[in-house]
């Protein structure tokens, strides 16, 4: 811990680091994520005194449960609260086995993800949450995703503030570099706890801070604010591609998980790559960083007609079926075993939920109703007295994508050779169970989860 005591009577905040905090979009409930370091314990203070009167400050502190005093720093926390009036949440989270299961990233990955799942699930619609980032920090980020090969977007860094699930995340110290915010925290006394993991050099960032960057500031000074306009100049850039990637997209006709083939076929390579990084951020998933993204969009764009081209990315894909190109959530696989769907709240199957309810006063029992997926040789009638149809060439005929056939829930009703498919997912449903359903006496209802 390094030493030190809370500001005292005389000491008075710089307006210079106060004007970003006091400056912050209009919110319900103010958030500082506190790790205890130096710099998350500094904004804590800083918005405590710039809207403490409020009565919305809050903390949370998020424990890893990876270093020998996460305990110590725990309690730290605590105390630091309960000394500033400011309430305190605490999420215990366990990286460990998420570390082991991470890809490149690492431990440092999990970390991070964790740490932002924990904040995602407790903050709520009008809350604002403050992160301690800095100008220090905003350098690393630059200069560690330019070794990563990043793209504009990635160059242009943490932004000051975005999107955070149904909040919004801020960084107000961005603008100032470490040491000012030692000087500050030294000169009002403050406490805070000195993290060992950041200086274990196995971690790329550390490496960067304690080993590349050092002789980088020495060699040329005011490398942070040079490498904080390479980042605003790429953000300028990244804001413009996506103006233009919104543009096309309108003008190709996209359709939230479709993009037409035949326009994205008359863009530029570079358009075409842009466009589909939009996308892919659009529905909420990373860009993925391709070293050859010509062959990719050429194998998915330009396969010969009865190929499925297929490009798999972290929790999605990206599909071809029938001129357009589909962006493919990944999805848990189902359940082998067949479901008893009886009358009641419903279940869950996939995506899909299932539900009976009773359309009139049933005459008769209710049969066994299961939901499967497709096994093969299923056929289908239309109608009760019509001809029955093979399923697989009936989807075929509709254009519902292969991947999706699989995983369709078939509802049949009856037991044994004498069941009949009564609903295909919420493509059809026998009249019988739909509308009045009065020849059976139970509406059977399929909805499919939109995100």
């Amino acid at each position: 811990m390094t030493p030190g005591a809370e500001p005292g009577s005389g000491f008075r905040w710089p307006e210079a680091l106060c004007a970003p905090v006091r400056e912050l979009p209009d919110h319900a409930r103010l958030w500082v994520a506190l790790s205890g370091g130096l710099d998350s314990t500094l904004l804590l203070h800083l918005a405590v005194h710039c809207h403490g009167r409020t009565g919305t400050v809050r903390a949370v502190h998020i424990n890893h449960q990876l270093q020998p005093n996460a305990p110590d720093t725990e309690s730290f926390c605590r105390d630091l609260c309960d000394r500033l009036g400011v309430p305190l949440v605490v999420e215990r989270v366990n990286v460990a086995a998420a570390g082991n299961a991470a890809g490149g990233g690492g431990i440092e990955e999990a970390a991070r993800k964790a740490r932002y799942s924990a904040f995602e699930a407790l903050i709520q619609r009008g809350d604002l949450l403050l992160m301690a980032h800095h100008g220090d920090d905003q350098a690393e980020t630059v200069l560690f995703r330019m070794l990563r090969g990043s793209g504009v977007a990635g160059l242009a860094g943490m932004p000051a503030s975005r999107p955070l699930g149904p909040a919004i995340l801020a960084r107000p110290l961005l603008g100032f570099e470490r040491a000012e915010l030692e000087h500050w925290a030294r000169s009002a006394g403050l406490t805070w706890i000195d993290d060992p993991s950041n200086t274990d050099q196995r971690f790329d960032r550390n490496f960067l801070r304690h080993t590349v960057l050092p002789p980088l500031r020495e060699r040329w000074p005011g490398l942070n604010r040079r490498l904080r306009h390479t980042a605003e100049s790429c953000a300028e850039s990244e804001a413009l591609n996506r103006k233009l990637a919104a543009m096309q997209w309108q003008a190709v006709g996209g359709d939230r998980d479709r993009l037409p083939v035949d326009g994205l076929k008359k863009l530029p390579l570079a358009e075409q790559k842009n466009l589909i990084r939009w996308w892919v951020r659009e529905r909420g998933f990373h860009a993925p960083t391709i070293a050859d993204w010509q062959q990719v969009i050429h194998d998915l764009l330009f396969a010969g007609e009865d190929r499925e081209p297929e490009f798999r990315s972290d929790g999605f894909s990206l599909r071809r079926f029938q001129g357009d190109l589909y962006l493919v959530r990944d999805q848990p696989p189902l359940q082998d075993v067949p479901l008893a769907l009886e009358p009641g709240p419903g279940l869950n199957f996939g995506e899909w939920f299932l539900r009976l309810e009773p359309a009139i006063t049933p005459e008769r029992p209710l049969p066994p109703i299961r939901i499967f997926t497709r096994q093969g040789g299923e056929r289908v009638r239309f109608r009760p007295d019509g001809p029955s149809r093979s399923l697989k060439k009936w989807l075929q005929e509709v254009a519902v994508p292969p991947w999706e056939r699989a995983r369709l829930p078939l509802v049949f009703a009856g037991s044994g050779e004498a069941a009949e498919l009564i609903a295909v997912g919420d493509l059809w449903c026998s009249e019988q169970y739909s509308g009045g359903a009065h020849a059976a006496g139970w509406r059977l209802v399929v909805e499919r989860e939109c995100d």
